[in-house]
């Protein structure tokens, strides 16, 4: 069983996750926290495996909640929920370690996915939210980076496509799927990426594919 806790001050949005996430046999909805104080003590008691975060509530917000969550022992894996009016945000809890991002808007079918993606270990980031996070990102930066071209220059010919698929937001799935290949063998590319690239996250490797022009 995967043990759930859902943090949003929303009591609507709460009761939403509640009636997608319930029916499943393999996730237990074990707790709830309306602001991000709540939330410490929650988690704290429960364990749970997997914390769908809001970013933004009283007391104390999403993104503080996450790092004062990952900074512990054995922590839970954060998925993040968001309805995107606050980029930086995002970006700062990717940095902090977050272990996904999802629109609030999810399909159902996805966001149950996208709860054992996480708990499994494997990063998960929404297509909608992966193309605004990196135009959020490259705004930044000169669209064109010559080093990210050298570094994405690095990657064998079949690492380069798994690396632009990870880049427009397809899951391992969906990617191993598009590209007539295993899911494994998904798996090990974006391991071979990761190690080329010197990252361990996918929206860093979606930022060096738009920089070097790959998109």
């Amino acid at each position: 069983m995967i043990r759930v806790v859902i943090v949003d001050d929303d009591p609507m949005v709460r009761t939403g996750l509640r009636l997608i996430l319930g029916g499943e046999p393999d996730l237990d909805l074990v707790g709830e926290a309306g602001d991000g104080r709540q939330a410490m003590d929650v988690i704290r008691d429960l364990r749970p495996d997997v914390v769908l975060m809001d970013i933004r509530m009283p007391e104390q917000d999403g993104l503080t909640t996450t790092e004062l969550m990952l900074s512990r022992q054995r922590p839970p894996r954060i998925l993040v929920l968001t309805t995107f009016d606050a980029d930086d945000l995002v970006l700062r809890a990717l940095q902090l370690g977050a272990n996904g991002f999802l629109l609030k808007d999810t399909p159902p079918p996805k966001m149950i996915e996208a709860v054992r993606a996480v708990a499994r270990g494997e990063p998960v980031l929404s297509p909608s939210v992966a193309q605004q996070v990196i135009a959020a990102a490259t705004g930044r930066y000169e669209p064109r980076r010559p080093e990210a071209a050298r570094e994405l220059a690095t990657l064998t010919d079949r690492e380069r496509e798994v690396a632009i698929e990870v880049a427009r937001g397809s899951s391992n799935a969906e990617i191993a799927r598009d590209l007539s290949v295993s899911v494994a063998t998904v798996k090990a590319n974006i391991t071979r990426i990761f190690a080329k690239l010197g990252t361990d996250n996918r929206v860093h490797v979606a930022m060096k594919v738009r920089d070097a022009g790959l998109l």
